[in-house]
């Protein structure tokens, strides 16, 4: 006799689910990003003045732009871009956001009424007013976007490992550790910061999908990426004026950010599941 489908089948843990589709959605991106001269051999910046705003076809899969330039391989290329931007970007304020929330929560006091207050000055401003700023007085480009995202996302990582470090510090086993005479140095880096790896990164998935939002933007504004390089903001802002003729231009450079967000918004959505956060 057979025994029922439902008892023979393993049953996935809740959000392993949503972890399996969103990190494969993310490694498909970073697949097709590293190797996109073997999924196209087309030189992504190559102008062809014959074929202007051609619509998606066998020869052309998402068409081609206002100067003839392949859609589909440049799309995979500004893959490389944005990409990096979403995984990458998070790691300065996370670094900077979890040392001063670190920092500000176990030391208390002085310290920690200080800090706040440069987390409240910082709050007061607009996220993206503030990106923007920062990257207009730096100047375009990469790394300036970095920069920018570490001196303004920050603030976010702060908050919630000091949140975290006020609840730890009073646990037994940091009481413990200092009664045996551990310096703070060594009990908030071994002890305490620990305990708050998990809910900093379920934030930081979610966060990489603002991240790559913001970076976008910015191309879109002129101020990410310059041209030549592909970057799907910038792409984005290049099919503008086409929007209605030439549609693809704008569709799928569109359609790739989303499908990315959309894979980073799943890992996050299965890791707060899975660890409870």
């Amino acid at each position: 006799m057979s025994l029922p489908l439902a008892s023979t089948r393993r049953q996935l843990e809740p959000g392993t689910f949503e972890i399996i589709a969103g990190t494969a959605i993310i490694l498909a991106w970073v697949i097709l990003a590293l190797a996109a001269p073997l999924f196209s051999g087309v030189d992504p910046n190559s102008i062809d003045l014959s074929g202007l705003l051609q619509p998606p076809s066998a020869d052309h899969f998402f068409g081609t732009d206002h100067l003839g330039r392949d859609v589909f391989t440049r799309v995979l290329h500004a893959a490389r871009i944005d990409v990096w931007m979403g995984i990458a970007g998070v790691i300065p304020p996370l670094l900077v956001g979890a040392t001063i929330g670190l920092v500000s929560g176990y030391a208390g006091g002085a310290t920690d009424a200080v800090m706040m207050r440069l987390v409240d000055i910082t709050v007061a401003f607009p996220f993206f007013v503030l990106v923007i700023a920062i990257v207009g007085i730096l100047g375009p480009g990469l790394f300036n976007y970095f920069v920018a995202l570490a001196l303004v996302g920050w603030v976010s990582y702060a908050r919630l490992v000091r949140a975290e470090v006020l609840v730890l510090k009073n646990k037994e086993f940091v009481t413990a550790a200092q009664a045996l005479g551990y310096p703070p140095s060594i009990i908030m880096a071994r002890h305490v910061l620990p305990n708050t790896l998990s809910s900093l990164l379920v934030y930081a998935t979610t966060d990489a999908v603002l991240v790559l939002l913001a970076g976008a933007s910015l191309g879109f504004l002129g101020l990410g990426v310059q041209p030549p390089t592909p970057e799907w903001g910038a792409m984005i802002a290049d099919g503008q004026p086409y929007v209605v003729d030439a549609w693809w231009i704008c569709f799928f450079p569109g359609l790739a950010a989303m499908s990315l967000g959309f894979g980073f918004i799943l890992t996050s959505d299965g890791l707060s599941r899975v660890l409870g956060r």
